[in-house]
């Protein structure tokens, strides 16, 4: 088998399975690191810092809690290339960011739908919160189609996005890197460029993107994205990053809010309007889930530590490496023509992606499943003989 550049020696990569000694001790190969990350061992630390607050100080620990909230937005807003700034809220879903922004648009007089452009990629979510808003009357959907590739799989074109944008539209939302197929979207200057050229708010989904691929919040309104995958954090522990640009203006207030986006919020003072603390708290809400910043830290000071650079490097080069070792077991995946044009993932087209993906896991390989594809997405933890084993279970269930 050919080996393929991989900025991570195999010391280097022995050293990072070694931090997650207790997930690693599971028997299955696990090839699903695009969908739950793996938790680092010292994330049992970290929530036990979290728990001897609140035995030690009780109500006092509330200092130390919101340090955590206000690392856990440092540490994302360095991953998004604002270090240093404060752009990001905590968030507990994507869809929580998303009616954020949402129910902070303009609206007109006549109280018209929000005018959004989206993608038929959107996550699920997405799509569901998009539609129910469509259905309540409180926006009209442009959703933008995808082509067929001539290896079966559907592409979407910044160019049919920036055409379906136009002076009535609001808002542009569509995903940095596809989730159901891995798609790396190109051409977002030109997106931008349309966006602001028709006073329309831009949305990008990181969520498959950060920790992945390189990501710059200067060219985006909004991103959003959470810890669920890369960045090894779980459920719950998700982000909205505003432009500095927003922020400073002030030009949109969210109805989403709560206690925690007042002014002084701890003075407990009642004034007859809403007055916003400044910045990124200003899109908080009421009090926030605190231990999921101390999930999500171990996880996003490791990626930092890593370098996603290196971590993108990896990740194509193990990618390679591992779709050779199913060949060589006659298993066929998608062999793309420029792999950096898709994420940390790879497809094997089938039809019944979800019962095949049963079956693996009967066999010792957890993968999952998408839109007639499964997917399996390697890391720096797998080692290559992982790769060999899994390619004999899945060439023996073909």
């Amino acid at each position: 088998m050919s080996q393929t550049a991989n900025p991570f020696t195999v010391d280097e990569r022995e050293r990072i399975r070694s931090r997650f000694s207790r997930a690693l001790s599971r028997p299955e190969i696990y090839l699903a690191h695009h969908s739950l990350g793996l938790p680092p061992d010292e994330l049992l630390a970290s929530l036990t810092r979290f728990a001897d607050l609140w035995y030690t100080q009780m109500d006092l620990a509330w200092e130390e809690w919101i340090n955590e909230i206000k690392r856990f937005c440092a540490n994302t807003a360095a991953l998004i290339g604002m270090e240093g700034q404060d752009c990001v809220v905590m968030k507990t879903s994507c869809g929580q960011s998303l009616r954020a922004i949402l129910n902070s648009l303009p609206r007109n007089e006549s109280l018209r739908p929000i005018n959004i452009v989206a993608t038929r990629g959107e996550f699920d979510s997405i799509d569901f919160i998009l539609k129910m808003y469509q259905d309540k009357g409180r926006a009209q959907i442009t959703w933008v189609e995808p082509k067929l590739s001539d290896q079966g799989i559907p592409l979407f074109d910044a160019q049919a996005i920036v055409n379906a944008i136009t002076p009535e539209t609001d808002l542009v939302i569509t995903s940095l890197v596809m989730f159901n197929t891995g798609q790396v979207l190109s051409g977002w200057d030109e997106i931008a460029a349309k966006a602001k050229e028709c006073n329309a708010y831009l949305l990008g989904d990181a969520y498959h993107a950060v920790g992945v691929i390189p990501v710059d919040l200067a060219g985006f309104d909004f991103l959003m994205g959470g810890s669920y995958k890369y960045m090894l954090g779980g459920p719950g522990a998700c982000w909205l990053a505003i432009n500095p640009r927003l922020l400073e203006s002030g030009e949109l207030r969210t109805l989403d809010t709560g206690w925690f986006a007042k002014k002084d919020t701890f003075k407990y003072q009642r004034q007859e309007n809403a007055e916003l603390s400044d910045g990124n708290t200003a899109w908080m809400e009421s009090t926030p889930p605190v231990i999921t910043a101390y999930q999500a830290n171990v996880g996003l000071s490791l990626i930092r530590e890593l370098g996603v650079d290196r971590l993108r490097a990896t990740s194509l080069a193990i990618q390679k490496e591992m779709r050779e070792a199913f060949r060589s077991h006659g298993v066929q995946m998608i062999e793309p023509e420029n792999p950096e044009e898709f994420g940390a993932f790879s497809l094997l087209p089938h039809s019944d992606g979800l019962g095949f993906c049963d079956e693996l896991r009967a066999n010792g390989v957890a993968a999952d499943a998408r839109a007639g594809f499964v997917r399996f997405g390697p890391s720096v933890t797998n080692r290559s003989e992982e790769f060999d084993r899994a390619g004999q279970a899945i060439a023996s269930l073909l």
